[in-house]
């Protein structure tokens, strides 16, 4: 039981579980079903790539004290953050029909054209491409899965923030 609450392997199974996380995206969801990710399903792997980026480095530093608490709040913030773009998109895909906004650019293209600051608003706000569930499992759709994701990532961080050893 000690040796699986040792911080190396709590930050090591959250980085495990956001490589699994990214791998399902890819392999399965945009290679083998064909679904292109939206600019806000972008966001959200990118919030999930850092907290497991976050995690690796505290797996491999392996700190006490409150350097654990330091990579615990790093993670803690990527997942919150990534939860709240992933209750945006959850939000666009339950608004009505009509009141769902209109497709836009791709977000390669925003990056090309546009100051980072008009689209880094732009892809916040989201497009009709992030109003439309595309694919569910369990009753859920992908944000929906991704919120779940980043919630279970913000419990075990804030876990490290909290515990004595």
């Amino acid at each position: 039981m000690n040796a699986l609450l040792n911080i190396r392997p709590l930050f090591f199974g959250l980085f495990l579980l956001t490589i699994i996380s990214m791998a399902f995206a890819l392999f399965y969801l945009e290679r083998t079903l064909g679904l292109p990710p939206c600019p806000l399903c972008i966001t959200q792997r990118l919030f999930v790539v850092l907290v497991g980026v976050f995690a690796l480095l505290a797996a491999l530093h392996n700190p006490r004290g409150w350097g654990r608490r330091v990579y615990a709040t790093l993670c803690l913030v990527s997942a919150a953050l990534g939860g709240a773009v992933a209750m945006r998109h959850i939000w666009l895909q339950n608004l009505p029909e009509e009141l769902a906004p209109a497709c836009g650019p791709s977000l390669e293209y925003m990056l090309e054209t546009l100051p980072f600051s008009e689209t880094f608003s732009v892809v916040m706000m989201g497009d009709g491409n992030c109003a439309e569930t595309v694919w569910t499992f369990a009753g859920l759709s992908i944000p929906e899965q991704t919120l779940a994701l980043f919630v279970v990532l913000a419990g075990v961080s804030v876990f490290q923030l909290i515990r004595k050893a």
